[in-house]
């Protein structure tokens, strides 16, 4: 009978660091990359905040989504959308079967009309993302995580990986080619991302995450 090898001391060791960073060192580093950019984030949020307005509506927005375990949160953004976006989404989509079929299969439209001009650049630039670090210090969120999904999303996501996480600020999906995936592709990239979770994975999605904003190529 040949004996079983012997564990690999460098496989234990990285796995150990793994379930380390999982469990804590990934939480600790959230925060504190949160406190060491809110001298310069608060600044441009606020300038944000007000060119918001300059509609008459809000400059926040705060949108229930599903977390860690399936729990609840709000999460919020610098207002993107009309006021009353919710009834304009539901009108349009009723005139528009394409515009319906789009939304059915990405949860999300190419041309959506209810995106401000205002709301165009923030999008375009992932600006409108930054009032989610407040939520990734409140531990709602990650920085780098699956990205948040809403509560009528539950049925459509073929997966378990993301209730295992905290939502992300970015993500593998977020940095990938998203507006050419279905929803449903999601699950694949949090499965990949579950598997293979370490600081090395979370920095190099950050780097490219910073890429997408200097092209202003997000969604």
């Amino acid at each position: 009978m040949i004996p079983a090898a012997a564990p690999h001391p460098l496989s234990d060791a990285r796995a150990a660091r793994r379930a380390a960073y999982r469990a804590t060192v990934k939480r600790v580093v959230d925060v504190a990359l949160v406190l060491l950019a809110a001298p310069v984030v608060l600044p441009v949020v606020g300038l944000l905040a007000g060119l918001t307005m300059l509609d008459g509506g809000p400059a926040f927005y705060a949108q229930r989504r599903i977390g860690r375990n399936g729990a609840p949160f709000l999460m919020w953004k610098l207002r993107s959308m009309v006021v009353g976006a919710d009834a304009a989404l539901e009108a349009h989509l009723a005139a528009d079967p394409a515009a319906r079929r789009e939304w059915d299969r990405h949860q999300k439209l190419e041309r959506d009309p209810r995106v401000t001009w205002m709301g165009r650049i923030t999008r375009r630039t992932s600006l409108d993302e930054l009032p989610q670090l407040w939520n990734v210090l409140a531990g709602d969120m990650s920085l780098v995580g699956p990205r948040p999904m809403m509560e009528g999303q539950r049925a459509l996501y073929p997966g378990h990986e993301y209730y295992r996480l905290r939502p992300g600020l970015t993500g593998a999906w977020q940095v990938s080619a998203r507006h050419e995936s279905d929803f449903a592709d999601r699950a694949g990239y949090d499965r990949d991302y579950d598997r293979a979770l370490s600081v090395g994975g979370d920095a190099r999605i950050i780097a490219k995450t910073v890429g997408v904003v200097l092209r202003a190529s997000g969604r």
